[in-house]
Formats: C-alpha cells, sequence, structure tokens
C-alpha cells in the first residue's frame, strides 16, 4: 500500500489531525455513535453464542445473516429516499429507536430463555432499524463538518466503529461468561443506543433536506426511488468498488465461523471467541488512527485492490490454522486489510456523489454492505453446514482474491484512480 509522499513544506504535511473533532456538533455525533456500535457489536457477539448453544448448528448462525438482511435490502429504496427527502438526524433518531426496542426484546428473551424464534423476531427489528441508520447516518455526517474536514471527518468515524468493534466483541465475550448469560450484554446495547439518541437531539436544526436548496430536481416515484440505482451503474469507480466489497465479503466471511472455531476447533470458549470478535477490530483502529495522521493515499485504486486480496489471503491462513495466535494473527490482518478499503470506498462514495444524491447512494451503498456482510454470514453457514468449517472459510477467501482478479480486470479506471484528495 502507498501513501502520498510530500515535502515538508506542502499543505498535505500540514493537516490538521483533529480538525473534524474541533466541531461541536460532529464531537456530539462521534461519541453517541461510539457507544451506539459499541452496543451493537457487543450484542452480535452475544447472539451468535446464545443461538449456537441453542441450537448447536451452524444453520442457526447462517440464518443471524438471513433474517438481519432481508430487511436491510428490501427496505434501503426508502430508506435512501427517506433520507434525501426528510431530516436525516429525526429520520435517524427514530430508527435509533427501533434499535433499543430490538436490544430490550432480545434481553428479554434471553432473561426467560425464550426460543430462537423470538431471537430472529428481534433481529428482524434490528435490519430494519439499521437500513433506516445507515442512509440517514452517511448523508447527514457531511452536514455536521466544513468540506475541507470531512475526509478528516470520514477517518474519525471509521476509527470510532473500529474501536467500537473492538471492545464491544471482548466486553461481550466477558459479559457472557462472567454472568453466565447475554441478558446483561443486551441491556447494555440498548443503552448504547439510547445514548446516541440523546445526542442526535441535541445536534442544532439545519436545512438537512437537500432538495430545498433545488426544488426544481425534486422528483417522486419509481423514477426518484432508482435515481441511486442509475446513478451508481454510470459511475464506474463507484460501481467497481461496491462490487468489490459485495462478493469480496460475501465470501470471506470467516467472523460468521467464530462461535464453532472458539468452542469446537480452538477450544477457547466465550471469552476466546470475544477476543477474535475483537482482533480484526483491534489492528483495524491502530490502522485508522495512524492514517488519520497521514495524506491522503496517491494510489488509491490499486491500494483498495490489494488491500482486498490481502484480506483473501489472511482469512485462507485462518481457516487452515489450528493455532489460537496464529488465528489471531491473521484476524489482525483482515481488520488492517479491511479499514483500508473502507476507508477508500466510503470517502469515494462521498466525494463522486453530489449532496442531493447522497441519502440514495448511501442507501445503495448500504444493500452491498449489508448483502457481503449478512448474506456472507448465511453463505459461510450453509457451506460450513454442508461441508465443513473449514471447507466454509478456505474457498471463502480463495473466492475473495479471484473477485479481486476480476474486477482489477474489469474496472482500469479503479485501478488508475489516484489521490483521495483529487489532487492527482
Amino acid at each position: 500500500m502507498e501513501s502520498q509522499t510530500t515535502d515538508p513544506d506542502s499543505s498535505a504535511s500540514r493537516q490538521d489531525a483533529y480538525a473534524a473533532l474541533r466541531v461541536r456538533a460532529f464531537r456530539r455525533f462521534f461519541s453517541g455513535g461510539l457507544l451506539s456500535v459499541l452496543g451493537m457489536q457487543m450484542q452480535t457477539v452475544a447472539v451468535s453464542w446464545l443461538l449456537y448453544e441453542k441450537t448447536g448448528s451452524a444453520w442457526s448462525l447462517a440464518n443471524v445473516g438471513l433474517v438481519q438482511v432481508a430487511p436491510m435490502l428490501g427496505l434501503a429504496l426508502l430508506a435512501g429516499q427517506a433520507a434525501d427527502r426528510f431530516d436525516r438526524r429525526k429520520l435517524l433518531m427514530g430508527s435509533t429507536v427501533l434499535a433499543i426496542l430490538s436490544a430490550l426484546g432480545l434481553a428479554t428473551v434471553s432473561w426467560f430463555e425464550g426460543s430462537p424464534a423470538f431471537v430472529y423476531t428481534c433481529l428482524f427489528l434490528s435490519g430494519t432499524a439499521r437500513a433506516f441508520q445507515g442512509p440517514a447516518r452517511s448523508a447527514l455526517l457531511p452536514q455536521l463538518v466544513p468540506r475541507e474536514a470531512f475526509g478528516n471527518s470520514v477517518k474519525w468515524s471509521i476509527s470510532g466503529f473500529e474501536l467500537s468493534s473492538m471492545i464491544g466483541p471482548a466486553l461481550g465475550g466477558f459479559l457472557i461468561d462472567w454472568s453466565r448469560g447475554a441478558t446483561a450484554v443486551f441491556l447494555l446495547a440498548a443503552f448504547g443506543s439510547l445514548f446516541y439518541f440523546l445526542m442526535l437531539s441535541t445536534l442544532e436544526k439545519r436545512a438537512y433536506i437537500a432538495e430545498q436548496t433545488a426544488p426544481e430536481k425534486a422528483t417522486t416515484g419509481l423514477q426518484n426511488l432508482v435515481a441511486g440505482f442509475k446513478y451508481v451503474r454510470h459511475n464506474n469507480v463507484l460501481l467497481a468498488a461496491m462490487t468489490l466489497d459485495l462478493f469480496a465479503v460475501l465470501l470471506g466471511g470467516a467472523v460468521a465461523m467464530l462461535p464453532i472455531y472458539a468452542k469446537d476447533i480452538l477450544h477457547v470458549g466465550p471469552r476466546g471467541m470475544g477476543w477474535m470478535q475483537a482482533a480484526p477490530s483491534l489492528c483495524a483502529v491502530t490502522m485508522a488512527l495512524l492514517t488519520t495522521h497521514l495524506p491522503p493515499f496517491r494510489k488509491a485504486g490499486r491500494t483498495l485492490l490489494w488491500a482486498v486480496a490481502g484480506f483473501g489471503v489472511a482469512t485462507i491462513i485462518f481457516g487452515l490454522s489450528r493455532n489460537f495466535w496464529l488465528s489471531m494473527a491473521m484476524l489482525f490482518l483482515t481488520g488492517a486489510f479491511d479499514n483500508i478499503s473502507v476507508v477508500i470506498r466510503h470517502t469515494l462514495s462521498t466525494m463522486l456523489t453530489p449532496d442531493e444524491m447522497r441519502g440514495r447512494v448511501s442507501a445503495i451503498n448500504g444493500m452491498f454492505i449489508s448483502a457481503s456482510n449478512e448474506l456472507g454470514r448465511f453463505e459461510s453457514g450453509s457451506v460450513a453446514a454442508l461441508f465443513t468449517p473449514l471447507i466454509s472459510v478456505v474457498s471463502g477467501g480463495i473466492g475473495t482474491i479471484l473477485v479481486v482478479g476480476a474486477v482489477a480486470l474489469g474496472s482500469p479506471r479503479l485501478r488508475q484512480y489516484g489521490s483521495l484528495d483529487g489532487k492527482d
């Protein structure tokens, strides 16, 4: 991976690594999101462990992804349109209330030892919340900071996400083991979403509706609903980057197999699973904090391709490993490679999209992310159930590398894309 080299007198070398954090609105948005994601990551570990303990079946883990991705895909277009037509802050607050109700429902199911069907019902509600949260959050962020600080805000947002993703699983695994159950984890997840709601409520009111500044561009009906698809389809760089994410992460979903690896292969229990779940984010947050102090990648397109290929290689080695520390090392590397690709994809998506389209394009991006993450869980669990966990993970890593090769050959514009600051 290459980063832009600069001389001591260049503007890039004097960039303010804390520009976004100096904006009060962003600090509140950032801190609320930090606790919200922390709770969500804890909840993810708790749900996987709870279901696998109840059923002992890889299919139960596969269904976690399927149940959550259904509303995220089915409602994505409506959510994107809503983010471009209504108050993005209020839309985000409303969907966060759904996340609170979902976490409280899971706590109730855990406490009363309800059936897996009730767990899946709560997860469906959580997926509905996330369907609306994604476009609203992504479209709101550029309006909280000055344009010159936006790139910095993306890096800090991703750093916060990775920090929460690092602490959340480890803390969740510890609490499950300490409390002999998942109820406390779900209650803390509800508190994290509640704090996010309160932080959003303190943001100043502003003109969040992009169409207010360009009413002549506003349309209604199906044409407006699918405008995001048309925009992405005609932007070769965006389409290639999203396709890369969709298929690479869809096939490389080793994280879905962690309960099986922790319990049956590496024999490290729920605490070990928590640490393994946290490992990718531990390295990712280090990488994210490092990139906030560095200039933009000079050859972003090539860097993205190499990062996803590295993710695939690390996934293959993890699948073959029977040593806990080697497995941890490979999970560390997947976090580093994934962070690089996320920073590049998210920055490209926002930079190449006009404000009045950001909600809908973000919804399309969210559909790709949801499909890759949640359907990836279903794919990994299904292959593991039909064959073995080793075949599931290793074949996914090989598939990831093949996808990188196909995208590299099919999108020369992505290969040739330069700096993320648009200067070369």
